[in-house]
């Protein structure tokens, strides 16, 4: 098993900045990609970021120029830097690992991000 958990949500107002994190622990092995999904209010899960194990990187095109992933090499920690943030990004935003070797997903509790003025 992996718990994933999440810190940084909140409310800010349109142009406004807010930094997630995400820290794993448990069986991190084999971790293949490690990222952010958000799920708007009466809408489905979609992806937002994420990062593979061999440094590439991942955006939806609503995010590119305005979102930054990082994490560290270990893929146990991901950041989520959402800057010139939009109402359209309000969301429950999910920390994501996929562990390649037994093709597992695992999510966080998920955390507010609302955009409004």
């Amino acid at each position: 098993q992996v718990q994933l958990v999440e810190s940084g949500g909140g409310l800010v107002q349109p142009g406004g900045s807010l930094r997630l994190s995400c820290v794993a622990s448990g069986s991190i092995f084999s971790i293949y990609t490690m990222g952010w999904y958000r799920q708007p209010p009466g809408n489905e899960r979609e992806l937002v970021a994420r990062i593979f194990n061999d440094g590439r990187i991942e955006y939806a095109d609503s995010v590119k120029g305005r979102f930054t992933i990082s994490s560290d090499n270990a893929l146990n920690t991901a950041y989520l830097q959402m800057d010139s943030l939009k109402p359209e990004d309000t969301a429950v935003y999910f920390c994501n690992v996929f562990r390649g070797g037994d093709g597992q997903n695992y999510w966080g509790q998920g955390t507010q991000v609302t955009v409004s003025s």
